[in-house]
């Protein structure tokens, strides 16, 4: 047998780097950020991705409309504890009350409910799990999850992207 085909420990290390290497070109060449079902349907709010670009800020567009997920603790939206409103960053539409707002410790906005038709769900089945991904009812832009551990009266978490929103005082 040659040294050349031999197996030992520099070919072996030497095929494991390959193939990590093909895998992970591989997986990122995979659409896990595709857009959900929602980014198909007719929504009152609609513009081109390039219109789109031009209205949001990167992280917002990464978000509304790449389906991203900003770092936890990282939006001034966690820590507003004010009366007002929470609403869509691309559209305007308001989502959320404070009423609902609690901490979650998650590092993400979190409500129990959201305002009457102001968001939309569907399955959401990136990174190998099953869970329910909320949109914008109007504008079709993705603003985060709902998972069913959050406090009464609902039992609901909706866990917001804060880049997702923009937040409004209400009147004194």
């Amino acid at each position: 047998m040659s040294n050349s085909v031999r197996p030992n420990r520099r070919n072996v290390l030497k095929l494991g780097a390959g193939v990590g290497i093909a895998a992970a070109a591989l997986l990122a060449a995979m659409p896990w950020r595709a857009r959900p079902a929602a980014a198909e349907a007719a929504f009152k709010v609609t513009r081109t991705d390039g219109e789109w670009k031009k209205l949001l800020t990167p992280p917002q567009y990464a978000v509304l409309r790449g389906n991203g997920t900003e770092r936890p603790y990282s939006s001034p939206l966690n820590d507003e504890h004010r009366k007002g409103i929470f609403s869509c960053a691309g559209c305007q539409l308001a989502l959320f009350s404070s009423a609902t707002k609690f901490d979650s410790r998650t590092g993400w906005p979190s409500f129990w409910a959201p305002l009457d038709k102001a968001v939309g769900t569907e399955t959401d089945t990136t990174f190998f799990m099953k869970r329910t991904s909320v949109h914008c009812a109007q504008c079709g832009g993705h603003l985060g999850h709902v998972f069913d551990d959050g406090p009464k009266p609902t039992g609901l978490r909706y866990c917001m992207n804060g880049v997702a929103m923009t937040f409004a005082v209400a009147a004194a």
